[in-house]
């Protein structure tokens, strides 16, 4: 499989635009991608078909050890963090034991670093689980994926692997998190295995800020591709595009940044 993987547990810092000095946690296999979905634009590549992973991941005494022990070194060496953030191979809340992990993250947080934030890049496929709710209501930064106002689009785009994976479930599992939640979309348009995709048309994006007005996030972030995409025929939507976009969530009242 083709794209850009992540080759450690632990990785950084990078200096990020969105978090700063950013400590990175990869809790999925370093070799290959593992994902709810199968994004077209996804930077990892497609989303193998075969899921038996239990067997790859880290165990979270091992998540802990590494962290803390990365933790130590840079406090050593003066390198304080900005955020401490779950990214990686594919979509993190994956891992079973995820809930004590950033029980554990949050403890060593507080331990080494305590003005340092902890973030999660989600795909919001999994918020619907209690647990994993819960877990991300606790993180400074949950950073949850919204690139579609109509479900034809979000199957386009995103590629979920379940049926039971619908635009409508995760946007009202959105709105639960209220205040607590960062939203996190990509635009893009293109053709795809003959199909016309495209985000940023009118009526998409009357409906996109429809789920905005009512999951009422904290934040808004807006992006357009930034690396190389598993899918050809892709198109860079251009930052002056993407400002009139963001331009609409003044008359809504939420702030917002274009990466």
């Amino acid at each position: 499989m083709s794209g850009f993987l992540f080759n450690d547990l632990i990785f950084g810092p990078v200096k990020s635009r969105r978090l700063g000095n950013s400590l990175g946690i990869n809790l999925l296999p370093t070799s290959r991608k593992i994902c709810t979905f199968d994004c077209i634009y996804c930077e990892c590549g497609w989303t193998p078909d075969d899921e038996k992973i239990i067997s790859e991941l880290p165990s979270r005494s091992q998540v802990s050890e590494a962290l803390e022990e990365r933790l130590v070194k840079m406090k050593l060496d003066k390198n304080i963090p900005d955020s401490i953030t779950f990214a990686g191979n594919g979509e993190p809340t994956i891992h079973p034991e995820f809930p004590g992990i950033i029980e554990d993250t949050l403890r060593l947080k507080a331990k080494y670093f305590p003005f340092a934030e902890v973030t999660v890049l989600s795909n919001s496929s999994n918020i619907h689980k209690e647990d994993i709710f819960q877990a991300l209501s606790r993180v400074d930064n949950n950073i949850l994926k919204l690139d579609a106002g109509l479900e034809v689009t979000f199957q386009k785009i995103n590629r979920p692997r379940s049926a039971d994976l619908t635009l409508d479930k995760i946007v009202q599992q959105l709105h639960r998190f209220k205040q607590k939640a960062i939203i996190q979309t990509l635009f893009v348009r293109g053709e795809v295995g003959g199909e016309k995709i495209d985000n940023t048309k009118p009526a998409e994006i009357v409906a996109w800020l429809n789920h905005i007005r009512f999951i009422r996030p904290r934040y808004v972030m807006l992006y357009p591709i930034d690396r190389a995409t598993p899918a050809k025929g892709l198109e860079v939507v251009s930052k002056d595009e993407l400002y009139k976009i963001a331009d609409q969530l003044r008359d809504i009242r939420v702030k917002y940044s274009v990466y």
